[in-house]
């Protein structure tokens, strides 16, 4: 932890520099908004001790394990929500294949809520949180929602459709990368 000091100002914060964006070298001050250089003698001196590289990553199946926690978690809330939905247009009358179809998307969208949320939110779903492993950026920094989406979207329906051997990557790849990692930029660390 440091200390930095606005020059316009005089506000001070405790600030971990490690945890700022790489290459960072500007901050811009909470109270009165003026941007100023960070010292760079620091910077380098605290980033040096966390190159995300040489992190210790989570391997295939204690991210399988995550998984299933996840899927299982997921499939309870979808069941859930989506019987309540479904009974709830059943008592309504609504009972028909636009009923059945409406139940699908509002299950299918919650899954994608369900990762998205909790990998952009903090890098974790509940089954990452449980087995302590974490997404971040290759370069160190947190995932972004845009980044999470892409990571669980198309990049997690890609590395599936080839006969899941996008995943299967990760206990063969020395940075303990699937195809989903290499194409959003993430590794999955050990905490």
């Amino acid at each position: 932890m440091t200390e930095l000091s606005c020059p316009y100002c005089g506000f001070s914060r405790q600030v971990d520099l490690v945890s700022l964006p790489p290459r960072t070298n500007r901050v811009t001050c909470p109270r009165c908004r003026q941007s100023f250089p960070l010292p760079q003698f620091q910077v380098s001196s605290e980033r040096q001790t966390t190159d995300p590289q040489m992190l210790p990553k989570a391997g295939f199946w204690i991210r399988v394990t995550a998984a299933i926690l996840d899927a299982i978690l997921v499939g309870f809330l979808q069941g859930g929500l989506g019987g309540l939905l479904y009974l709830a247009g059943a008592l309504n009358g609504s009972f028909n294949d636009g009923l059945t179809l409406l139940v699908q998307i509002f299950t299918y969208l919650l899954s994608c809520v369900y990762y998205i949320l909790f990998t952009g939110y903090c890098g974790q779903t509940p089954g990452k949180m449980a087995l302590r492993i974490k997404v971040i950026r290759c370069d160190g920094s947190s995932l972004s929602y845009a980044r999470a989406a892409f990571r669980e979207i198309p990049a997690k329906f890609i590395a599936g459709i080839i006969l899941g051997i996008g995943y299967l990557m990760v206990a063969f790849d020395e940075q303990k990368q699937g195809l989903h990692d290499r194409m959003a930029d993430t590794y999955v660390i050990k905490l």
